[in-house]
């Protein structure tokens, strides 16, 4: 573009910038930080909403707790959380929450001879690795749920986020769900004190350090499993059948979600459901109920107005779950309800 307006003669070149005028008032960019979960999905958003929206993002995958600190202290237009904020954080931090896809956490493996989706594992044995009491492949616990399989006589070495993260909230929420020992011990939140293992920043860094570990185990969101052709396993779910992380799996946990919980934060961990992936969660943006810059805010829910609108194709194709269009709907309402500047709604509607 910058030969061909070279070519054009002044005043050509005068008239076209005037009639780029309209557009260019539209333009605005925005800032984001937190979540690492939906990091692939909010790129892609970004590269397809840009022409039609005129709204650049800016958003860095620091992590969840990253996210909500830098929210809490409005150094971003919009933090971004896997892991929901309580009614009461959000109230002493005037934000609204609000879910804008569904995503699924794997384990991933790194084992000589195992293909992808051919071992077995259970949330139970899942505890017991990272609790530092199944510390060999070829343990008879896993031999037993792999009959058909040849296991190394190789340690096993997790991996986990070292950084805060809604990735672990949903992954120590799912251990401690199945596992009263793990709930015990170790408990639930963003970051917990691991009792074995190592740590590694974002699920771009836990893809990494199991990719190149021999006999690694670790914990990612699907996208990035399949970005980085890793090796995920089956998971027993609470219906007591082995399924694949497939999006039909996938959906078949959505359906078992219940929206009508205040903020938006639907439990989707151990759903009910023979066909039923067991580690599924909502991701979360967080915007002040009480904007500074009342534009940039609305830039915001322009860019997630489209993502609504028009992204469902995209997360599909990364292997996210859309939101329903009745949830999509409930936010809007939100944003115009509860989004106010100057004592008028920041969002007006569509």
């Amino acid at each position: 573009m910058q030969r061909r307006s070279f070519l054009l003669t002044s005043g050509l070149l005068a008239c076209g910038l005037a009639a780029n005028r309209p557009a260019l008032a539209q333009e605005a960019t925005i800032t984001g930080a937190g979540a690492s979960f939906p990091n692939p999905v909010y790129q892609k958003w970004a590269e397809a909403a840009r022409p039609a929206t005129g709204v650049t993002l800016n958003y860095q995958s620091v992590g969840s707790g990253a996210g909500q600190a830098q929210i809490r202290n409005r150094t971003v237009d919009f933090g971004a959380s896997d892991a929901p904020m309580t009614a009461q954080q959000l109230q002493e931090n005037t934000l609204l929450q609000f879910p804008t896809v569904l995503g699924s956490l794997v384990a991933i493996v790194n084992l000589p001879g195992v293909a992808d989706n051919q071992m077995k594992l259970t949330g139970e044995v899942l505890a017991e690795i990272y609790l530092g009491k199944i510390t060999r492949w070829n343990d008879p616990k896993l031999a037993a749920l792999n009959p058909g399989l040849t296991l190394p006589s190789l340690a096993i070495a997790p991996v986990y986020r070292a950084d805060g993260s809604g990735t672990t909230f949903v992954w120590v929420s799912y251990l401690a769900a199945v596992s009263p020992e793990w709930k015990q011990r170790v408990g639930v939140a963003t970051s917990v004190r691991w009792p074995t293992g190592s740590g590694a920043r974002g699920n771009e860094g836990v893809a990494g350090t199991v990719r190149n570990t021999r006999g690694a185990i670790g914990y990612v969101e699907n996208a990035y499993a399949i970005q980085n052709k890793l090796i995920s396993t089956q998971l027993r779910n609470k219906a007591g059948q082995f399924v694949s992380p497939t999006p039909e799996s996938f959906v078949a946990a959505a359906q078992n979600a219940d929206w009508s919980v205040p903020n938006f934060a639907a439990d989707l961990v151990d759903t009910q459901g023979a066909t039923s992936w067991p580690i599924v969660s909502p991701t979360f943006i967080l915007l002040p109920k009480n904007p500074q810059d009342a534009g940039r805010s609305r830039s915001v829910m322009r860019f997630f107005d489209w993502a609504f609108a028009n992204g469902d194709s995209i997360a599909r194709e990364l292997e996210y779950v859309p939101l329903p269009a009745t949830v999509k709907d409930a936010v809007r309402a939100a944003w115009t309800r509860e989004i106010v500047a100057g004592g008028q709604p920041v969002w007006p509607g569509r």
